[in-house]
C-alpha cells in the first residue's frame, strides 16, 4: 500500500511507506511475536480481544524493531564509528543486540535507578553503560556531551523517523494476523510506538480507533493531546518506568495529534491489578508499561462492547526479585 490516510493532507516525516520498508528489513531479524486471545478476557469485556504479544520480541520488548531498522541503515562511517542512546532500559537493550549484530559499537546513557534486570542485558549484549542521576543533570545534555567528544551517532528512544517506523511493524503484523480490528490500544512513553502503530493502523484499517494509554503520573501526552500543545513531566513516579519519559517527541507530537483518536490514563493500582491478572490467568511474564494497553480494557477505563480489540504488550523485562514485592501491594485482587 502506498497512500497514506490520514485525517488531514499534512506530510510527516514517516509514512506507511517508511513502515512497509521496515517491515522488510526487520523480516528474518525480528520475531513475529504472537498474538494471544483468552476466553476470559473475552467474557469479561463482552469483546473479541488480540493481544500482541512483544514481550516475546528478541531483548523482550517492541523496542528491538526500531533499534534494528535505525542501525541497519546508518553509513558505513557512523557504524564504524559507534553509536550512542539514552535509555532506562527496553531501547538499551535493543540498541545494544542490534548493534552486536551489525557490529557496530554501542554506549547507553542509562539512569543509575534503573532496573537491575534490564541493567544486566544491556551488559550483555556487549554495549558500555555510563550511569547518570536524575537528579543532576538530563540523559539528552549528557549524551549530547558524550557524542560531540567521542563521534557517536545518537539514536534516541523514540524521537527518530526509523525509529518510529521500525515501532509501527507491530500493528502491521497484527493487523495482517487478524485482518479486522474496530479498536487498537497502545501504551505511550514518548509516543514512538504509538505513532508508528497508528499510522500502520490508519492505512490498513481506517475505520479502526487508535487509543494510546499512559500512566496517571507521567500524563503529559494525555495532557498534550488535549491541550495541543506539548506538555512535559519531571521525572514521574510510576512503576511504568519504560514511560518515565518527560515528554513526547517533537516528531511523534504533530503523528499522534495527526493519527491517534484518543488519550487516556491509568493510575498505579490499575496497572498493577492488570499486571497481575495477565500473570495469573494468561500465564504471560509482562512488565509494568507493558500492561498499560491492557489495563485501560480490563478497568473499563474505555467504554466498548461487541468489538473487536488489538491490545499492545510492549514487554516482558520485569526485575523478577520485586515481582513479590509488587502483587503483594494490589488491591482488589
Amino acid at each position: 500500500m502506498s497512500i497514506d490516510s490520514s485525517k488531514s493532507t499534512k506530510i510527516f516525516p514517516v509514512n506507511y511507506n517508511h513502515i512497509a520498508a521496515a517491515n522488510n528489513r526487520l523480516s528474518s531479524i525480528a520475531h513475529r511475536t504472537p498474538v494471544i486471545t483468552s476466553t476470559t478476557v473475552n467474557k469479561l469485556t463482552n469483546c473479541e480481544v488480540f493481544f500482541k504479544c512483544e514481550n516475546f520480541q528478541r531483548t523482550g520488548s517492541f523496542k528491538f524493531r526500531g533499534a534494528y531498522n535505525a542501525l541497519s541503515q546508518l553509513s558505513e562511517t557512523q557504524k564504524q564509528s559507534g553509536v550512542l542512546t539514552y535509555s532506562s532500559g527496553n531501547h538499551a537493550q535493543a540498541i545494544a543486540l542490534a548493534g552486536k549484530l551489525l557490529n557496530i559499537p554501542t554506549t547507553i546513557v542509562m539512569p543509575n535507578n534503573a532496573p537491575e534486570v534490564k541493567k544486566s542485558a544491556t551488559r550483555g549484549y556487549g554495549a558500555e553503560i555510563i550511569f547518570y542521576d536524575i537528579n543532576e543533570t538530563t540523559r539528552e545534555k549528557l549524551a549530547a556531551k558524550i557524542a560531540e567528544e567521542r563521534g557517536y551517532t545518537i539514536i534516541p528512544p523514540y524521537d527518530h523517523p526509523d525509529i518510529i517506523a521500525g515501532q509501527g511493524t507491530t500493528a502491521l503484523e497484527l493487523i495482517e494476523e487478524v485482518e479486522s480490528l474496530d479498536l487498537l490500544l497502545v501504551c505511550c512513553g514518548g509516543g514512538g510506538l504509538l505513532s508508528g502503530c497508528a499510522i500502520a493502523t490508519k492505512n490498513l484499517l481506517k475505520n479502526c480507533r487508535v487509543i494510546g494509554v499512559e500512566p496517571k503520573n507521567a500524563d503529559d501526552a494525555t495532557r498534550s493531546f488535549y491541550s495541543q500543545t506539548l506538555q512535559t513531566v519531571h521525572n514521574p513516579q510510576t512503576i511504568a518506568d519504560g514511560a518515565r519519559t518527560p515528554y513526547l517527541g517533537k516528531l511523534n507530537f504533530p503523528l499522534v495529534l495527526n493519527y491517534v483518536d484518543d488519550m487516556v490514563t491509568v493510575s498505579e493500582e490499575e496497572i498493577l491489578r492488570t499486571m497481575y491478572f495477565i500473570w495469573e490467568r494468561m500465564k504471560l511474564v509482562i512488565e509494568p508499561t507493558g500492561a498499560l494497553a491492557a489495563a485501560a480494557l480490563l478497568e473499563g477505563l474505555v467504554k466498548v462492547s461487541g468489538v473487536r480489540v488489538g491490545v499492545i504488550i510492549s514487554g516482558g523485562n520485569v526485575d523478577l526479585k520485586k515481582v513479590g514485592e509488587l502483587f503483594n501491594s494490589v488491591v482488589g485482587m
